[in-house]
């Protein structure tokens, strides 16, 4: 069997889809996997670090459709028709039995290519609430994996099976013992971890620095931030003017160890891009979700969601540097509340999400679907 896969552009559409391949290689051993993504994007790196098998893998062109200048949607059609040839060729050579698509315009010419050859494809929803992206796809295919119930909405009656977020494996198997080994943590402290993205989140720095010096000196309190690596050099000179802070951990990127901080941290601050609905629920992790404001309102739609089921607070991105540090603590001093937050997360947990998704394409590939 050969199944196609197709994503990129953030790491939200691509770790899902890495997950999903991983899932593959255990319920159905030997079937043939090729990945394509976006010329020019970042997503080698990722394949490689994952270890799963790929036979092929390859890159078309494509570009948005969507907040961009009348100028950019004219030359990204060009580069989807271009896309669309290329994706032609590698289904007419390779011959896959279905296609998984996880979101990004990666994913339109590749998805209108087996559209036009006739072979299925199946997309994952990693969010709540789908963007235009996913809304156009849908068309394309017969199948839409979703995290949630709720997203079932937002598509015809019959094409939605629920799933859950798909984790990767290394990110499951992280452990708290394990974890506080690794970060050379302190088992009587709370864990607060404080990240945004592999880029990272200027407005969520800012405001745990400045808050740094109240929360370092809390005798119960110790920290995991990772910055993104956009502002790793100038967290980096400004915290090293805050003096000797041994219980204060920052780091620019973690890529395989991220699981160890989730699996490490009794509380933590974020953006709401589509992972925190799989890896927050999984680890009963409470969160203070802070929504990028710049962007399509699903990061808003993730936060509220975990809101409403008593998972998460959630907090303007404008309110960050006046309200965080009162936030973090009011949680920090109320045990009763952060623990009726862990259990409520804990119940959204979906771990195995990647099978699912997984078992999904195949009924497909193999016209059961």
């Amino acid at each position: 069997m050969r199944i196609l896969i197709a994503a990129g552009g953030t790491g939200g559409h691509v770790y899902p889809a890495l997950a999903i391949a991983e899932a593959i290689e255990n319920v159905q051993p030997g079937t043939k996997l090729a990945f394509v993504g976006s010329v020019g994007g970042f997503e080698r790196p990722l394949i490689a670090e994952s270890g799963v098998q790929f036979e092929r893998q390859s890159e078309v062109y494509a570009g948005p459709l969507h907040g961009v200048s009348p100028l950019r949607i004219v030359f990204s059609l060009l580069q989807i028709v271009i896309g669309t040839l290329q994706a032609l060729g590698l289904i007419l050579s390779w011959r896959p039995q279905a296609l998984l698509l996880t979101g990004g315009w990666v994913g339109l010419p590749v998805a209108l290519a087996a559209w036009l050859l006739r072979v299925p494809g199946m997309i994952y929803l990693p969010d709540i609430e789908p963007g235009l992206a996913i809304k156009v796809l849908r068309r394309l295919v017969r199948r839409v994996a979703i995290t949630a119930p709720e997203s079932a909405r937002y598509f015809p009656a019959g094409q939605t099976v629920v799933t859950g977020y798909p984790l990767r494996r290394d990110v499951m198997d992280a452990s708290r013992d394990a974890a506080q080994t690794h970060f050379a943590l302190d088992p009587a402290r709370k864990t607060l971890l404080v990240f945004g993205g592999s880029r990272g989140a200027r407005t969520i720095n800012t405001a745990l620095l400045d808050a740094l010096p109240a929360l370092a000196a809390r005798s119960d309190l110790q920290i995991i931030h990772v910055t993104g690596t956009l502002d790793w050099d100038t967290i980096d000179s400004r915290r090293k003017t805050l003096g000797h802070l041994p219980h204060y951990h920052a780091f620019p990127y973690l890529h395989h160890d991220m699981g160890l901080a989730f699996a490490a941290a009794d509380l933590v601050v974020s953006r709401s891009g589509a992972s925190i609905l799989g890896e927050f629920p999984f680890f009963g992790l409470p969160a203070i979700l802070v929504p990028y404001p710049y962007a399509w309102r699903y990061q808003k739609v993730n936060a509220d969601f975990l809101a409403e089921q008593g998972a998460a607070i959630v907090m303007n991105d404008a309110d960050m540097g006046r309200d965080l540090l009162c936030t973090i603590e009011t949680l920090l001093d109320d045990p009763s509340r952060l623990a009726q937050m862990q259990t409520q997360a804990k119940a959204l947990s979906q771990p195995d999400g990647a099978r699912r998704a997984a078992e999904a394409l195949m009924r497909l590939a193999t016209g059961e679907g």
